[in-house]
């Protein structure tokens, strides 16, 4: 009888949905998964080191220890081959700390495939993981091209044992991967590899629970789903619907139903009604016809509809399918499948192939990533070789070591060490803030302090009529003024407002503020370039189509123009910080009249 692994916490640590669900409730979440049945529940990987990392919340580490203190079902993790859980490749003394630090914060299993399936990547994170006595699930990865996929995963299943897998795990991120196709690489599977098979599959128009059927009829002995709102909105396998279906043939998963439609319940109260940048309908059609992951091709289309060229998405598409041809028609699966987009984006864009080449692109060709199933193109070879600077340093994650030796008294445990190794800046910006909590919370009384003052002085304003009324008290200076000409919250009471103390004095607001929300995921920029003063200030008059900022995203500069004429009111984002799709950036007061300045 096939088992069921449940995803959806990983799901929700990621993009597109991370911070969508608060913590609090991803730990009651798991609590009613745990008692559901499933082998083991994945609750973290690449994209949710990722998504923590650059969000600034919390440590990718404590989510894993809060949910291991909660659940009895074993924890899993995905790893990506020698990334690990970052984009650029690790040595073997990285990789055994990162998989001893993992098994140590409660992970029990790790899915580990290679995005190349290059399987000489795997076998670093393997042996580690087999000396921490943890269950290594071998993943292979398909993806259509035109180098006989069958028989180059049958090939590299046969190398899987000597690992030490205790199960290989077919891994399918393009959707692409049918039933009838899923059947027969189940049986070929496992016979090559003498190994138990499992299945995660992924696709638009139920392709994905198709082949999962599939290969449960074929004998696949695990089966990785997700509960329903993920499932319909990130086109994954439904929980609900594969356990039913399984047992209405004689498959009974052991699973229990009514527990995933509790988490069901759960979850729509915080997802339900929102709409999920950028699997649209739209994006998971052309997914489908030109068998890429779904993700890449939002991202693609993100990027046009940022430069205006929102009508040359095919263009795009289809010089990816040339760029993945000459690159040795490498599986799609993450980072590879974004390193290959951006630099499509950029073929298309600036209208001379490989004029500007990504680093990772030039790092992939030149084997830095490991070898690819197919010959690389000996002309993109040239190129490359053409246009490497001989001094510039090779795009890896540093040693351990050095790591170390940089850190200073950023990174007080060797977890923390591996943040800063593979996330960099991103993750010194989490450890300081992580290590500012205690002095937040000293400016948390502070704060209340000051708080109680302000409720005090808006207090007499009110029993007393006056106007205005202003103290100063051990540096604090707070100003508290009556509106009488604005219609009153309270009868017989009128609104007040509260100038913090340091602040200039409010300008009049016409009407609502307008907000501009991020239209992508990126880094936000103030100004066109370091040095440069900022596009706008708070206090300025902008114009339809000038510019409030830039997002860098996918190596693509975006502009983030002013949709009305208007003044600044609130800038939200800092300078050269990460931002989230939907994230508020700026608020506008719109002109009527001439603006309150």
């Amino acid at each position: 009888m096939p088992a069921l692994a449940d995803t959806t916490i990983r799901l929700l640590g990621q993009e597109p949905l991370a911070g969508r669900v608060p913590a609090s409730e991803q730990l009651r979440l798991a609590e009613i998964l745990d008692r559901a049945g499933f082998a083991y529940l994945e609750v973290s990987g690449g994209g949710c080191f990722d998504a923590a990392v650059k969000r600034g919340v919390e440590s990718p580490w404590e989510r894993i220890r809060a949910l291991k203190a909660r659940v009895k079902t074993p924890l899993g993790l995905a790893l990506r081959g020698r990334f690990l859980v970052g984009t650029r490749p690790v040595d073997a003394d990285f990789a055994r700390r990162f998989v001893a630090s993992a098994a140590a914060n409660g992970i029990d299993v790790f899915r580990l495939h290679d995005p190349l399936n290059d399987v000489s990547n795997l076998r670093e994170a393997a042996e580690a993981i087999v000396g921490a006595e943890r269950d290594f699930e071998a993943g292979l990865v398909y993806s259509p091209g035109r180098t006989g996929e069958i028989e180059t995963l049958i090939e590299r299943a046969r190398m899987l044992p000597e690992l030490g897998a205790v199960r290989v795990l077919l891994h399918d991120p393009t959707g692409s991967l049918q039933p009838h196709t899923a059947e027969e690489l189940v049986g070929a599977l496992a016979d090559a590899s003498g190994l138990p098979i499992g299945i995660y599959a992924q696709g638009a128009g139920g392709s994905a629970l198709a082949a999962a059927l599939a290969a449960a009829h074929a004998g696949a002995q695990l089966i990785a789903c997700a509960i329903y709102p993920l499932a319909l909105t990130l086109y994954r396998v439904s929980g609900e619907a594969l356990a039913e279906a399984l047992s209405g043939t004689g498959l009974n998963t052991g699973v229990d139903v009514d527990a995933l439609w509790e988490a069901t319940d759960l979850v729509d109260e915080h997802i339900g009604d929102e709409l999920v940048t950028p699997l649209v309908p739209r994006i998971a059609v052309l997914a489908a016809r030109h068998d890429l992951p779904a993700s890449v091709v939002g991202g693609i289309d993100h990027a046009l509809q940022a430069e205006g060229a929102g009508d040359r998405l095919d263009e795009v598409l289809e010089e990816l399918d040339r760029i993945r041809a000459e690159t040795g028609w490498p599986p799609l699966a993450s980072p590879i499948g974004q390193v290959l987009a951006s630099q499509a984006l950029l073929n298309v864009l600036s209208a001379s192939r490989y004029l500007v080449v990504v680093d990772e692109l030039r790092n992939l060709v030149a084997g830095g990533f490991g070898s690819p199933p197919a010959p690389i193109d000996p002309a993109l070879e040239r190129v490359i070789q053409l246009t490497t600077d001989p001094e510039s340093e090779e795009d890896v994650t540093p040693p351990f070591d050095e790591v170390k030796e940089r850190a200073g008294d950023v990174a007080a445990s060797e977890e923390e060490l591996l943040l800063l190794g593979l996330f960099g800046e991103d993750a010194e910006r989490l450890l300081r803030g992580i290590r500012g909590r205690g002095r937040r919370e000293d400016a948390f009384v502070a704060d209340e302090s000051r708080t109680r003052r302000i409720e005090d002085v808006v207090r007499i304003v009110r029993e007393t009529g006056i106007g205005e009324l202003t103290i100063e008290e051990d540096g604090m200076r707070i100003s508290v003024r009556s509106t009488p000409d604005l219609t009153a919250a309270t009868p017989g009471q009128a609104p007040l407002a509260v100038q913090e103390p340091g602040e200039p004095p409010a300008a009049p607001i016409g009407g609502a503020l307008m907000r501009v929300e991020s239209p992508m995921v990126g880094t936000f920029y103030r100004a066109p370039q370091p040095g440069s003063p900022p596009f706008v200030e708070v206090g300025d008059v902008v114009a339809p189509g000038q510019t409030l900022c830039i997002l860098e995203a996918m190596k693509l500069m975006n502009e983030v123009k002013a949709d009305v004429e208007g003044v600044v009111r609130v800038v939200h984002a800092e300078n050269a910080e990460p931002v989230e799709f939907g994230q508020l950036l700026f608020e506008l007061e719109p002109l009527v009249g001439r603006p309150a300045l």
